[in-house]
């Protein structure tokens, strides 16, 4: 007899400008249904939090929230999941959420999506360069460099969450099992004093456009958003340098200051199809971030659409793309180095041709839709073992 269908209960605290983890957490939704499993999702929103005086109130509250705990907690009781899957805590769940889970008998599980647990700021990035001096330090570090919103007393509310919860255990104690996004991530969070045995590392999937189409490509496509991390000016300076005209697809603080610039041809906001459509049609993404992307969702589009990437040599990026076979990698904010690359793979259709044929093996073994959503399942039935022996060793059963 087969075993019954797992009941996960998805709790995730939406971003008020919905982003990648957003996303993500709607495409596991929908797949975990069509696997058959019984799912619900508590989805609180930041769309109230709509001043700054609102933000610090609940990123004070951020390290209990009793109120967004009960409402999941109302949800457990109706629902009776084996398992809650926490995305986003922050700031109307908190991580308080996977003590009460647990005390209700279910599994919890963690998705890492940002570093918000180990950095207050949740990018381990300051003044534009990777930063990492709260990983094994004191989080109160980010008060002296107003890392969380450029805010002294907001950063002092969220390192009081990440101390708090690190003193207490949280992490060691209450939940059954982390997911992280990237071997890279995983290694960070483990330098942070979490415990490596409960950690497993699995991408977030995405369903399959379908065979890329073919035919020749042309020109060189950036998709994101248009802010100084994402190394939108250095890929400007290296498109000129290298002679190109960079697509760029997307948004942001820079547009204005971008518009006439030589190097990049900015196309605003698109709807999903045709930023589909783009990356089946260039010869390749660029990634030119200057800090530690999570899992940056578009070189899994790139991949899927058999087009290779060119990125920065950092964080995850440099084993997400592997030179000379799924892409090329540059210095990240070497302008220099960048402009090499791009002139690199513009100039030889025949091996970017290759790399995306390689690009496209890599999607569909390790981001397909159906291959992650085993994986999760399988994350999910380890959690749930995991939390049947701790309490069988336990006294109380809890």
């Amino acid at each position: 007899m087969s075993a019954p269908p797992l009941r996960v209960l998805v709790a995730h605290n939406r971003y008020q400008v919905r982003g990648g983890e957003d996303a993500a957490v709607a495409r596991d939704l929908a797949a975990l249904e069509r696997a058959g499993c019984a799912v619900e999702a508590v989805c609180l929103d930041n769309g109230a939090i709509d001043s700054g005086l609102a933000r610090l109130r609940a990123a004070f509250a951020a390290t209990h929230a009793p109120e967004g705990i009960a409402r999941v907690m109302a949800a457990v009781r109706r629902f009776a999941p084996d398992v809650v899957h926490v995305h986003n805590f922050f700031p109307l769940l908190s991580p308080g959420i996977h003590a009460a889970a647990r005390a209700a008998g279910c599994a919890t599980v963690q998705t890492l999506h940002n570093y918000r647990l180990i950095c207050p700021g949740a990018f381990l990035m300051r003044d534009g360069a990777p930063c990492e001096v709260c990983v094994t330090g004191s989080p109160y570090q980010a008060v002296r460099f107003a890392c969380y919103r450029g805010s002294r007393i907001g950063s002092l509310a969220v390192a009081r969450m990440v101390d708090r919860h690190r003193r207490a255990g949280t992490w060691r104690r209450d939940v059954d099992r982390f997911v992280a996004l990237t071997p890279f991530a995983r290694e960070r969070f483990v330098a942070a004093g979490f415990p490596a045995d409960k950690i497993r590392i699995r991408p977030n999937g995405l369903p399959d456009p379908g065979e890329p189409p073919g035919g020749p490509r042309s020109g060189l496509l950036y998709v994101g958003r248009l802010s100084p991390e994402k190394g939108v000016p250095v890929l400007a300076e290296a498109a000129a340098r290298a002679g190109i005209r960079v697509t760029a697809i997307g948004e942001g603080p820079l547009a204005g200051v971008l518009a006439d610039h030589p190097g990049l041809d900015l196309r605003g906001a698109l709807a999903p199809d045709a930023v589909q459509a783009a990356m089946a049609r260039a010869a390749a993404v660029v990634v030119p971030s200057l800090w530690y992307e999570g899992l940056p969702m578009v070189v899994a589009e790139a991949f899927a659409a058999g087009t290779p990437v060119v990125a920065s040599r950092i964080g995850a990026l440099a084993s997400l793309v592997s030179e000379g076979a799924t892409g090329l990698l540059a210095e990240p904010g070497d302008a220099a180095d960048l402009a090499a690359a791009l002139a690199r793979i513009a100039g030889d259709p025949a091996a970017a041709a290759a790399m995306g044929r390689a690009a496209r093996t890599v999607y569909e073994r390790e981001w397909r839709e159906d291959v992650t959503t085993r994986a999760l399942l399988e994350i999910y039935r380890d959690a749930v073992a995991a939390r049947a022996a701790d309490a069988s060793l336990s006294p109380t059963g809890t």
